[in-house]
C-alpha cells in the first residue's frame, strides 16, 4: 500500500478496507486462472484433426462428442452389467460348484474394484465411476451369496448386521485407496446406518434400545460430519474479468498454457490444495453423514418421546428421559462444535423433553404442562445467564427457540379451556337467558368439562406472559409487545372457570378487563411511549382482549336479569368512556360503535324486562338512534350513526310483524334522516329521509287495505310535480330528479306493486299509457327523471303482460335450448366486452348530461 497521509481513524480504517478487498479480488482472479490451468494441464493432448474425407461427396458423420451422450452410454452399460450380475447371483448360481462359485464372484468383485484405478490412470474418470458403482453392488451380492452357502443358518437380522459392517469398512477402505471416485465414501456414510439397528433387532430388543442403537448411529453420523468438515469445498471464485491487453481485448482465457512449476505434477493439483481429489471425496461425504444423523437422531428421539409420555411413574420415565439426555448432549456437542442454530433447537427441545418427562410421571395431570414450562424456562434462563454461550450466538438463538416452543405448546393446551370459558359456555347461557343467578361460574356455562386438569391454565399462561414481558425489557419488538399483554388477559378469562369463583366476582372480573383494555389504549396511544410498530400492536391487542372480555360478560349475564341490567350499563360507560378519550382513532371509533350496541342491547332488555312484542321492541329500540341523531349536533361521531343506522334497521326488522307499526317506524326513521339532512355535509340523508316517508305511506295504504292506492298517490303526485315545475321554472338548472323525482315515485312504485298483483287488464293499461306519456315528454325536453322512471316503469308493465306467454313458450322450447342461448348471449358478451364497456360509458354520458 503506498504512503498517505495522517487521517482520522475512521478513514484510514475505511481506506485499510478498500485496500483488503482490492487483495482479495485479485487473489480470486489468480485462484480461477490457476484451476483454469490446472484443467487445461490434466486433460488428455487433442486428437490430431481428422484427414479429408476421399471423396468431395461424402461426408464424415459428427463424433458423439458431447458429455450427455458420453453419460447416457455409461449408465446403460452399468444398469446392463448390474442386471446381469443379478441375473447371474439369483438365477446361474446353482448351477455351479462351490469353488467355482467362489472364484467367479471373487474374480469378478476383484477386477471391477482393481478397474477404476487403472481407467483413472488413463483418464476415463467417468468410466471408472461406473465401473466402481458396479464392483460395490458386486460386493453386496458377495455378501448375500456368502450368506445363503456358507450361514443359511444365521438370521437375517444378524447377516445383515454383520454384512453392513464388512461393507461400511469395506467401502470407507475402497474410497480412501481410490480418492478420484465419489461414490464409495458416501455408500459407506449409508451403509454406517444399518450395523447397530439391526444388531440391536437381531437381540430382539424393545423400543428403547432400538432407540439407544440408532442415537449411536448418528454420534457415529456426527462425528464424521464433523470429522469432514474441514474439507468443505470452498464456493468457487466469481470470474474476475481479465486485465485488458494493450490492444483492448480481455486475456484471461486466451493465454496459452504455461508449464507447470517444478515439482508438480501435472495430472492433478497437489494434497494441499483445497480442491484435491481426497478433500473433494471427503467433503462429498459430509451431507450424507449429516443427514443420516438429523433422520437418525430424530426417529431415536421420537421414539424416546413417547415413550416419555406413555410412562405412568417417574422410575419408568427415568429411561426414556436419559436417552433424550444424551440426544441432547449430542446436538448440543454438535452445535457447540459448529455454531447453528438447527441442533441447538433440538437440544433445548431434548433437555427439556428429559427433565419434563421425568417431573410429569412424578406429579398430578393437572401440573404436567407447568412441570415442562418450568423445565423451559431453566433452559431460558442458562440462555440469558451473563458469560454463558459468549460468542456463540447461533446456540443461543436455538435455546432460546426451544423455550419459546415449549411456552407456545404450553399455550395451545388452555385453548380448550379457553373456548369453553370464553366463547361456547356463554353462548349456551345467552340461548336460555334469565334462567336465575347461579352460585359459580361453571354453574353458569353448565358443561361437562374436565375443569380439575385445567386448574393450572391460568398459571401457564401468566407464567409465559412474564417470560415475554422480560425478554421484551431486554430486547423489544413488536411480537412481545403484544404477546405479553395478550396472554395476561388470556390468563384472566380463564381464571374464574379454573379456580370456580363465584358468580358476581366473575361478572367483575370481565368486566374490569374489558375496561382495562381501552386504558392501555389510550396509554399507548401518547406520543413518545413506544416506537410505533410497537404502539400499534399493543393497541390492537388490547382491543381484541377487550371485545372478548365484553363478549363474554355479556353472554353470561344474561343467566340473570339484575346482571344484564348491570353488565350493559357498566359496558355502555366504558365504551363512552373510550370513545371520549380517544376520538378520531381506530379505539374512539370501536368505543362509539360498541357504545351504540350497548345501548341498544339496553333497549331490548327493558323491552324483554317489560313483556313487549317484537313490534313495539322495534319501537322502542328507535330511541338509540334518535338519541345519537341528537348528540350528533353536539359532537362529531361518524362511526356511532353508522351504527346506528345498523340498529334503525333491525328495528324496522322486529316491526314488520305488524304493518302499523312498521309504517309508524318508517316515519320515525324518515324524522330521523330529515334532522340529519339538516346538519352541514349531511345533506345526502334528505333522500334517505324521502325514501323512508314513501315507503312509510305504501306500508300505512297496505295496512288499511286500500286496493286502489292510486287514489291517495295520485294527489301527493299532481302537488310534488307542480312544485319540482315551478322549482325548475325558478331555477333552470336545478335536477328533475330532486323536481319530479319524489312526485313520480309517489305513483307509479305503489302502482307498479298494485299491477303485479291485479289478474285484470284496466290498471296495466292506464299505468303503461302513463308511463309512456312521461317517458315522451321526458324525452322531448330532455330530462332525466321522467325518461328514465316511465321508461322503466314502461318496461315492467310490458313484463308483466308478456310474462305468461313467455312462459309458456320457455315451456315449450327444448329444455337445453335456454341454457344454450345463454351461454351464446354470454360469449357474444364477453367477445365484445369492450365495445359494450364503451356503449355504457356513452349511455352514462348522455344520461348525464340530461337536465
Amino acid at each position: 500500500m503506498t504512503d498517505v497521509p495522517p487521517l482520522a481513524p475512521a478513514d484510514e480504517l475505511r481506506l485499510l478496507d478498500r485496500e483488503l478487498a482490492g487483495l482479495d479480488a485479485r487473489r480470486a482472479q489468480l485462484l480461477h486462472r490457476r484451476a483454469h490451468l490446472l484443467r487445461l494441464l490434466s486433460t488428455p493432448a487433442a486428437a490430431p484433426a481428422a484427414p479429408p474425407a476421399p471423396y468431395p461427396g461424402r461426408q464424415t458423420p459428427p463424433a458423439a462428442s458431447s458429455p450427455s451422450a458420453q453419460n447416457v452410454l455409461l449408465t446403460l452399460g452399468g444398469i446392463l452389467l448390474a442386471v446381469a450380475a443379478l441375473a447371474f447371483t439369483l438365477v446361474g448360481w446353482g448351477q455351479l460348484g462351490i469353488a467355482g462359485r467362489s472364484a467367479v464372484l471373487s474374480l469378478v468383485t476383484l477386477a471391477a474394484l482393481a478397474a477404476p484405478a487403472l481407467l483413472i490412470r488413463r483418464g476415463l474418470v467417468a468410466t471408472a465411476e461406473a465401473v466402481g458403482v458396479l464392483a460395490l453392488l458386486l460386493t453386496v451380492l458377495d455378501a448375500y451369496a456368502l450368506h445363503e452357502v456358507a450361514f443359511a443358518d444365521t438370521g437375517a437380522a444378524v447377516a445383515t448386521a454383520a454384512s453392513a459392517t464388512v461393507l461400511t469398512a469395506l467401502w470407507a477402505a475402497y474410497g480412501l485407496a481410490v480418492p478420484r471416485l465419489r461414490t464409495p465414501l458416501p455408500a459407506a456414510a449409508l451403509a454406517l446406518q444399518l450395523p447397530l439397528y439391526f444388531w440391536a433387532v437381531s437381540a430382539s430388543a424393545g423400543p428403547l434400545t432400538v432407540a439407544w442403537a440408532l442415537l449411536g448411529t448418528a454420534v457415529l453420523d456426527t462425528a464424521l460430519a464433523v470429522g469432514t468438515y474441514r474439507h468443505r469445498l470452498p464456493a468457487a471464485p466469481p470470474a474476475a474479468p481479465a486485465p485488458p491487453s494493450p490492444t483492448g481485448t480481455a486475456t484471461a482465457h486466451t493465454a496459452p498454457p504455461s508449464a507447470p512449476p517444478a515439482g508438480t505434477s501435472a495430472a492433478a493439483p497437489p494434497p494441499s490444495d483445497p480442491r484435491s481429489p481426497r478433500s473433494r471425496v471427503l467433503g462429498s461425504v459430509r451431507p450424507f453423514a449429516e443427514t443420516c444423523a438429523w433422520a437418525t437422531g430424530g426417529i431415536a428421539l421420537l421414539i424416546a418421546l413417547v415413550r416419555s409420555f406413555g410412562a405412568a411413574s417417574a422410575p419408568a420415565a427415568l429411561p426414556a428421559s436419559a436417552l433424550l439426555l444424551a440426544g441432547a448432549a449430542l446436538a448440543l456437542g454438535t452445535a457447540l462444535a459448529r455454531p447453528s442454530v438447527a441442533p441447538a433447537l433440538v437440544a433445548g427441545l431434548a433437555a427439556v423433553a428429559s427433565a419434563g418427562g421425568a417431573v410429569r410421571a412424578a406429579l398430578p395431570l393437572a401440573w404436567a404442562v407447568p412441570g415442562y414450562l418450568l423445565c423451559a424456562g431453566a433452559v431460558l434462563a442458562v440462555v440469558a445467564a451473563p458469560g454463558v454461550l459468549r460468542g456463540r450466538r447461533p446456540v443461543r438463538l436455538g435455546l432460546a427457540a426451544a423455550a419459546g416452543a415449549v411456552g407456545a405448546v404450553s399455550v395451545l393446551t388452555v385453548l380448550p379451556a379457553l373456548a369453553l370459558t370464553a366463547l361456547s359456555g356463554p353462548a349456551a347461557v345467552a340461548t336460555a337467558p334469565w334462567q336465575g343467578m347461579p352460585a359459580t361460574v361453571r354453574d353458569a356455562v353448565d358443561l361437562d368439562f374436565p375443569w380439575a386438569e385445567t386448574a393450572t391454565g391460568p398459571l401457564v399462561v401468566f407464567a409465559v406472559a412474564a417470560a415475554l414481558a422480560a425478554v421484551h425489557r431486554r430486547t423489544p419488538h413488536p411480537a412481545t409487545a403484544c404477546g405479553a399483554p395478550g396472554l395476561a388477559a388470556v390468563g384472566v378469562l380463564l381464571l374464574p372457570t379454573a379456580l370456580n369463583l363465584p358468580y358476581v366476582a366473575s361478572l367483575c372480573l370481565y368486566v374490569a378487563l374489558a375496561a382495562a383494555a381501552p386504558v392501555l389504549v389510550v396509554r399507548t396511544a401518547a406520543p413518545g411511549r413506544r416506537a410505533a410498530a410497537t404502539a400499534t400492536a399493543v393497541r390492537y391487542t388490547a382491543l381484541a382482549a377487550g371485545a372478548l372480555a365484553a363478549f363474554s360478560v355479556t353472554c353470561l349475564a344474561l343467566a340473570s336479569r339484575g346482571a344484564t341490567f348491570s353488565v350493559l350499563g357498566a359496558l355502555l360507560v366504558v365504551c363512552a368512556v373510550q370513545a371520549a378519550r380517544a376520538p378520531g382513532t381506530v379505539a374512539g371509533a370501536a368505543g362509539e360503535v360498541a357504545a351504540v350496541g350497548y345501548a341498544a342491547g339496553l333497549a331490548l332488555a327493558s323491552a324483554a324486562a317489560l313483556e313487549l312484542p317484537p313490534h313495539l321492541a322495534g319501537l322502542l329500540l328507535l330511541a338509540v338512534p334518535a338519541a345519537v341523531a341528537v348528540l350528533a349536533v353536539r359532537v362529531r361521531c361518524a362511526p356511532a350513526e353508522c351504527a346506528a343506522a345498523v340498529v334503525a334497521l333491525a328495528a324496522v326488522a322486529l316491526s314488520t310483524a305488524r304493518l302499523p307499526t312498521l309504517a309508524l317506524v318508517l316515519a320515525l326513521c324518515a324524522v330521523i334522516a330529515a334532522g340529519t339532512a339538516l346538519r352541514p355535509g349531511r345533506a345526502e340523508a334528505r333522500w334517505v329521509a324521502g325514501a323512508l316517508f314513501l315507503a312509510a305511506t305504501w306500508v300505512r295504504l297496505a295496512a288499511s287495505g286500500v286496493d286502489t292506492p292510486e287514489a291517495y298517490t295520485l294527489p301527493v303526485t299532481v302537488l310534488a310535480l307542480a312544485v319540482g315545475f315551478l322549482r325548475r321554472r325558478g331555477n333552470p338548472a336545478a335536477s328533475s330528479w330532486a323536481a319530479y323525482g319524489p312526485g313520480l315515485s309517489a305513483t307509479f312504485l305503489p302502482s307498479l306493486v298494485a299491477t303485479w298483483a291485479d289478474p285484470h287488464w284496466l290498471r296495466p293499461l292506464l299505468l303503461g299509457c302513463a308511463a309512456l306519456v312521461v317517458t315522451l315528454l321526458g324525452a322531448r325536453h330532455r330530462l332525466g327523471a321522467p325518461l328514465l322512471l316511465g321508461g322503466v316503469t314502461l318496461a315492467l308493465v310490458a313484463v308483466h303482460e308478456l310474462a305468461p306467454y313467455v312462459v309458456q313458450v320457455v315451456g315449450a322450447l327444448p329444455r337445453w335450448l335456454p341454457p344454450a342461448l345463454a351461454g351464446l348471449l354470454l360469449l357474444a358478451v364477453g367477445a365484445t366486452y369492450e365495445q359494450r364497456l364503451r356503449d355504457a360509458r356513452r349511455l352514462r354520458a348522455r344520461l348525464g348530461r340530461l337536465g
